[in-house]
């Protein structure tokens, strides 16, 4: 933690907490303090209203006034600012010396819980790490308070391990591991911004391709984040060279269909053979695509099932895109009616009703065919398109047949009912 939390309180007794609450200058550290305070809310209240609202990064401002991570830090910025200038004028510092970690632990806390919750949205580990980032942050502020910090730290770097020439102790682990975990969500907040900033006002074809950018963008930073992590403590990436062979060899092994998928992904974000909001149809499932990942789609049914379907089959297997270049939809309905109907004027009521459904498109205008002379009447085929069919297919094809219906009764034209001869051979008894 820095300079910030480099020097312990290391108070013996209680009776030392209490002398130096006595002092008249707790009162003026007090002071300064809820001025900071205001001073930080007035601040964050002037930029809110100095920022576009697109620019109302969740991270930072958060939902409320105080519920992003930028309050912290300015008030951490104006404590540390305060703690200068009273060293300057000579004042005993005690309580700004406590404010300052636990303000510092808070941001903390504050950044890595609201990374977390935009980059990783209803994540099941979610809530675990936001726990464990608060546990540690609190931790880490009881420990130089009782003045146990730097002794740990001692014991901790008195631990050593030793990996061929080189010598690691529990100390340098810990300070990979944290400071890979703070590259990491800073990386995370870089990419989450820039994935918000790309699928803004995007639709369509544009937003597939925006968003394949984004998922590429978000793996190079959380990769370069991860190399600036292990290198800032003096790992030796080139060990790293034995563990990528054997990811390798796992690749190769049992990991075959894991890796298609991830590749499959960047192959149909790039191609845009399969978009968000396209309506598909695949392994006998139909539905609207809502979100594309990286190894897998989400296709969403209209009765409100959805399926997660691995992204390798959206390219081994054949695939229904039902508005890939085009989205209109040909439906078509067959009717029968008497022989001795007026055919032209059939033709001309179904017409009208299939037009008058509000989703039947006039263009192209739906169309009549006398189709075949059935057994029991004249067939006739009722061509007609659609271009909503994430709506439903079956509703506006009910409605058509209505209305078809109605027509038909309100003219007096007869729909046959099935007809059959029987034929009854000579001294047999019909039964």
């Amino acid at each position: 933690m820095g300079g910030v939390m480099g020097e312990g309180l290391r108070l013996q007794s209680l009776d030392d907490v209490l002398s130096a609450l006595s002092r008249s200058s707790v009162l003026i550290e007090l002071a300064v303090l809820a001025l900071c305070l205001v001073l930080a809310w007035l601040l964050l209240k002037g930029v809110r209203r100095a920022l576009p609202a697109e620019l109302d990064w969740p991270v930072l401002m958060g939902h409320r006034l105080i519920d992003g991570a930028l309050f912290p830090l300015i008030l951490l910025v104006l404590a540390y600012a305060a703690q200068s200038g009273l060293k300057a004028a000579a004042v005993p510092l005690f309580a700004i010396r406590i404010f300052l970690p636990v303000l510092l632990s808070l941001a903390l806390i504050r950044v890595g819980v609201k990374v977390l919750q935009v980059a990783f949205k209803r994540a099941p580990l979610v809530r675990l790490l936001e726990r464990s980032i608060s546990w540690l942050a609190w931790l880490a502020v009881a420990l130089w308070l009782t003045g146990l910090l730097p002794l740990l730290l001692d014991e901790l770097d008195g631990i050593v391990l030793r990996m061929g020439g080189s010598r690691l102790s529990a100390l340098d682990l810990l300070s990979a591991v944290l400071t890979a975990g703070a590259v990491l969500i800073v990386s995370l907040w870089v990419s989450s911004a820039i994935e918000d900033r790309l699928l803004r006002s995007a639709s369509g074809g544009d937003l597939s391709l925006r968003k394949a950018v984004s998922n590429v963008v978000r793996a190079l930073l959380v990769c370069i984040g991860l190399l600036v992590g292990l290198t800032a403590v003096g790992i030796d990436l080139t060990a790293l060279s034995v563990l990528g062979g054997a990811v390798g060899v796992g690749v190769g092994l049992g990991l075959q269909r894991l890796a298609a998928s991830y590749v499959s992904g960047f192959v149909m974000l790039a191609e845009r053979s399969v978009r968000i909001g396209d309506n598909v149809r695949i392994d006998n499932f139909e539905g609207a695509v809502t979100d594309i990942k990286a190894r897998y789609t989400i296709v969403r049914a209209l009765s409100g099932r959805e399926s997660v379907v691995p992204n390798d089959l959206f390219i081994s297997n054949r695939v229904e895109n039902l508005s890939l270049s085009d989205p209109r939809v040909l439906q078509t309905t067959v009717v029968s009616v008497a022989y001795d109907s007026d055919v032209d004027q059939v033709m001309a009521l179904l017409r009208g009703a299939a037009a008058a459904q509000a989703r039947v498109l006039t263009d192209p205008t739906p169309t009549v065919h006398l189709s075949n002379f059935g057994a029991d009447g004249l067939e006739l085929t009722v061509n007609y398109w659609i271009v909503d069919p994430e709506n439903g297919q079956g509703n506006v094809r009910s409605a058509v047949n209505l209305a078809v219906l109605r027509a038909l009764r309100s003219h007096g034209i007869e729909i046959p009912y099935p007809q059959r001869v029987v034929h009854n051979p000579a001294g047999r008894p019909v039964a």
